[in-house]
């Protein structure tokens, strides 16, 4: 079994990449410089990958994949463990690269954190949960098994707005499963080190065979498609906007090497309040579920649709409680918001905030950038048809709308090509129940704001959120392949 090292004082060498089995240096001429948003400071400078360096991940993940398959499903229990062992051990290391490179306050650091420590654990029992089935069959003497088996090779590409958590959420299940995958992890270019290269660390710290892990950091314009539509990988899972994943589901399916993928694209997600609902409790919720992380969440609180009965309450809690919000550096354990990622989605959130006063919103909170720092920005009167309401934002700005009544406001929630997350808030919970199945989403919580995510529960979306789910017995049938084998048990008679 795989014996726990001991742990170095801090993780280095981030500079270079782990594939096949050594860290080196990628073969682009290009380099990737990792800023921290809150100060500029460069916290890295990496030699980016070339195509080569992903033929070399590729073929050394698929290599060692069929030995890491053959190992004890203890073995691969007790990788997971020791990985478990290495987040507790490190979590002011591993906090401190989720503030300083994802922009992440210290509450949303360790909110991260917690999350992919709970992802590893939950993957440590995989190996025990992966279970074949034995069917009827109505030919005499019949018998149908159903085995499940490890995919192979999986690539994973992260996003980096939860970079440790969105990545781990698909790496610990893909090596933890009970035949065993092998991966290759492509980070997002803000977030390399806490989106892969630190995964890559931890798991080298756990024991890891060499090779089974491999992490790529390069520009998607010189290998984004290469890395997708590479022969080696079974599966691409990918986490990320709605237009870069149809884009990858278009190169999944398309030459002669078709593959699956898992897609968890991008949201719009509606918080609506029913007439019955608890204001104060329902303002608390949404303000959280809107601000964490400056609303750079897929399933972030979007916007927000109130009943006409309790609209001017709501609105007049709700903006309060956002006025008391600590904007400034993300280390200070005060802090609510910290920076936006990085200069172009700034961009592109003040370009939001400048349309939707274009088309017609009113906004009663709102405030200048300093630095890549933007205060929260609220919004009444927002038309239905405008580019505020229908479009994910992922920033500090949200909507609020007025419904005339119940079937208004599922109307009003429906209204999107999204359906990643939901919540919706009401006194009666037959009430919520009965209008949350109505929502046209991949979940939803009644009395609790849309970000919500745990280990063992189907997370994933609806229509342009996405493709599969993650987590639990869901992920196992995500990034296993079920083979159907018949045994004939007595001479079968044929026709001719």
């Amino acid at each position: 079994m795989a014996a726990m090292p001991a742990s170095p004082k801090t993780f280095e060498g981030f500079e270079a990449l782990p594939i096949a089995g050594t860290w080196r240096s990628g073969r682009s001429t290009r380099h990737n410089t990792d800023i921290d948003p809150y100060t500029g400071d460069t916290l890295v400078t990496i030699p980016l990958a070339a195509t080569q360096d992903v033929d070399d991940a590729y073929l050394a993940a698929g290599a060692a994949q069929a030995a890491w398959a053959a190992t004890a499903p203890a073995e691969r229990a007790l990788v997971m463990h020791n990985a478990v062992r290495v987040f507790d051990e490190r979590r002011e290391e591993i906090l401190s690269w989720l503030i300083r490179e994802a922009g992440s306050t210290r509450l949303k650091a360790n909110i991260e954190c917690d999350s992919a420590r709970a992802v590893t654990l939950e993957a440590a029992s995989f190996p025990y949960r992966v279970a074949g089935r034995i069917l009827a069959s109505d030919i005499p003497g019949k018998e149908n098994r159903v085995y499940r088996r490890a995919l192979g090779v999986i690539g994973i590409i992260s996003p980096w707005n939860f970079p440790l958590h969105l990545t781990q959420r698909s790496l610990a299940p893909a090596l933890a499963l009970a035949l065993g995958n092998a991966v290759v992890v492509k980070p997002a270019s803000d977030t390399p080190v806490s989106g892969g290269l630190l995964l890559a660390k931890i798991f080298e710290e756990a024991g890891l065979p060499p090779g089974v892990l491999n992490v790529i950091v390069g520009a998607g314009s010189e290998i984004g498609d290469y890395f997708v539509a590479h022969p080696q990988p079974r599966l691409i899972s990918f986490t990320g906007s709605t237009a870069v994943g149809q884009g990858i589901g278009r190169l999944a399916s398309s030459g002669t090497h078709l593959k699956r993928v898992a897609l968890e694209l991008g949201g719009n997600s509606p918080f609506v309040v029913l007439g019955d609902a608890d204001v104060e409790q329902a303002a608390r919720a949404a303000v959280f579920g809107r601000f964490l992380h400056q609303g750079q969440i897929c399933m972030s609180v979007n916007r927000i649709i109130v009943d006409a009965q309790l609209h001017d309450a709501f609105v007049k809690r709700f903006v309060a409680r956002t006025r008391t919000l600590q904007v400034g550096d993300p280390n200070d354990i005060a802090t609510a918001i910290g920076p936006i990622i990085d200069a172009a989605q700034l961009r592109g959130i003040v370009e939001k905030i400048a349309l939707a006063k274009q088309q017609g919103a009113t906004e009663l909170l709102g405030g200048e950038a300093d630095g890549q720092l933007l205060p929260p920005h609220v919004f009444t009167d927002v038309p239905a048809d405008s580019s505020l309401f229908r479009d994910e934002s992922f920033g500090p700005i949200v909507p609020i709308v007025r419904a005339k009544d119940e079937a208004d406001a599922l109307r009003l929630a429906n209204a999107t090509g999204y359906g990643l997350s939901s919540a919706v808030f009401c006194g009666d919970i037959d009430r919520g129940v009965r209008f949350a199945q109505r929502i046209e989403a991949g979940m939803t919580h009644v009395n609790d704001m849309s970000v919500n995510d745990e280990p063992h529960v189907p997370f994933g979306g609806e229509k342009n959120s996405g493709i599969g789910r993650f987590g639990g017995e869901w992920i196992i049938d995500e990034f296993t392949a079920a083979h159907w084998i018949s045994v004939q048990h007595v001479p079968r008679s044929y026709p001719f």
